[in-house]
């Protein structure tokens, strides 16, 4: 098997090795829970010992789940798929999102990707949110998040994907359509 690339930033962050956490989820009989019940485990295992324990307990949930084949990469508990892409950029979150929402109304593919109506763009201090389905049923989200120098990032995720090949092709859109976005935002 290869090696996961979760398990030692895990380590780091628990201070426990894999074979610890291995050894841990054989008591708990791991294998026999589902994603909630392994999850609720870890989380009251990791609870006051770290930061974000949260965070981590996901994080060895999924890397677990992953070691004993019940998950690849991108998938989520429920057998679908996600991905996401992430590019940093120059402006505010509130103009960061005015460009991505005239960009998306105009962009072929997008539009191709979408269903019309039912679109919602929301927001808050921490995230403004663009939100839609998507034709194949799956959920696309964009979120403009802002970073501590002022401008933001643009995040594009889409989930729900009923495959990992149409994970691999979705990603492979939303990096070329971020990427013609952050060149029409140049020009």
């Amino acid at each position: 098997m290869a090696t996961n690339p979760r398990i030692e930033p895990v380590e780091r962050a628990t201070n426990r090795s894999w074979d610890e956490w291995l050894r841990f989820m054989d008591g708990i009989g791991a294998r026999d829970l589902d994603h909630k019940g392994i999850a609720l485990r870890v989380y009251e295992e990791l609870d006051g010992t770290i930061e974000r324990v949260g965070w981590w307990t996901q994080s060895v949930t999924v890397a677990y789940e992953q070691h004993i084949g019940r998950r690849v990469p991108g998938q989520r508990p429920d057998g679908t798929f996600q991905t996401s892409i992430s590019r940093a950029t120059p402006f505010g979150m509130a103009e960061l999102m005015d460009r991505w929402c005239a960009f998306a109304a105009a962009d072929e593919t997008v539009r191709g990707i979408v269903v019309d109506g039912g679109l919602k763009v929301s927001g808050t201090e921490r995230r403004t949110t663009w939100r839609t389905k998507a034709r194949d049923g799956s959920s696309v989200v964009v979120t403009s998040e802002p970073k501590k120098d002022g401008t933001a990032s643009l995040v594009a995720t889409q989930m729900g994907l009923q495959t990992l090949e149409l994970n691999e092709e979705a990603r492979d859109r939303w990096a070329a359509v971020v990427t013609r976005f952050l060149e029409a935002c140049r020009t």
